[in-house]
């Protein structure tokens, strides 16, 4: 008797000193949470990795352990639906909570079955709702937001303000190097090369007439404001122009016209055109 005790006692010490030799994975079972009953069992075993599984539509928003310093509890730096559970002591156990981003909140009881007789542990676990407002959660939008999503928002918000920026940066040199080169060839694109009869201009008011590669303009001090032809073919036609502060701005070159108020009429032309 006392030899069989003996064989007994130093059984049980090399199962507790070895737990891990016989540890065996169970296969992957569903567990179904219903609020008002007692949280499930989940058998976990040392140097192994237990994985819980939530729902297909729900994230892990937060996750809350009894036993922070016993055991690992893994929920990714990436918001999934994945939470991982180590336990760091043999015949070690704890409670879990994990809260989704849909707001259900599932419960478990973990335990550590090295000393166990049966050597099997859980090593995937997928979580069912078992009632009804939690079923019903699934179908509507989240109410949390994973604080790994926050972050990772926040980030690429920020990644997407830098380069708006830089792009921003980038684009007013880009205009400014055009405004630059623009105002440093303009001058050179401007021609003084109209002839009109200066008397009559003189009484009108014309100062000056000139273009550049876009626009005809004229400038003078005018009492009255002359209406302004164009000159085709001999005869003359209302265009388009602009008149502010004695300046005519015309979209358009102008080859020969004149300006006139009542019976007075000045006629001018480009060099090579006209009389």
């Amino acid at each position: 008797m006392k030899t069989s005790l003996l064989v007994l006692v130093t059984a049980g010490l090399a199962i507790a000193a070895d737990p891990a030799r016989q540890l065996q994975p169970n296969a992957p079972r569903t567990v179904v949470i219903v609020e008002t009953e007692t949280p499930p069992i989940i058998r976990t075993g040392l140097l192994q990795s237990t994985l819980i599984v939530l729902p297909p539509e729900e994230k892990v928003a937060t996750l809350f352990g009894g036993d922070i310093v016993g055991w690992v509890f893994d929920g990714g730096h990436v918001a999934s639906r994945f939470v991982s559970i180590k336990p760091k002591t043999a015949n070690a156990s704890t409670d879990v909570h994990i809260v989704s981003d849909h707001g259900n909140d599932y419960t478990f009881e973990l335990k550590e079955i090295s000393s166990d007789a049966d050597p099997h542990f859980d090593s995937k676990v997928f979580v069912s709702p078992g009632d009804k407002q939690a079923k019903e959660n699934l179908i509507l939008l989240p109410v949390f937001v994973p604080a790994s999503e926050v972050q990772e928002k926040i980030e690429r918000l920020q990644k997407e303000a830098e380069a708006a920026r830089v792009a921003e940066a980038t684009g007013r040199k880009a205009v400014e190097t055009e405004a630059e080169q623009y105002r440093s060839h303009y001058p050179g694109t401007l021609h003084f090369d109209y002839v009109w009869d200066r008397q009559t201009g003189n009484k009108l008011g014309l100062q000056q007439i000139w273009r550049d590669d876009k626009f005809t303009y004229l400038r003078g001090q005018f009492q009255e404001t002359p209406a302004l032809y164009e000159l085709k073919d001999g005869k003359g036609s209302l265009i388009n122009w602009d008149f502010n502060a004695g300046l005519y701005t015309v979209p358009k070159t102008i080859y020969q016209g004149y300006l006139a108020i009542g019976k007075q009429r000045m006629d001018f032309h480009r060099a090579g055109e006209g009389n």
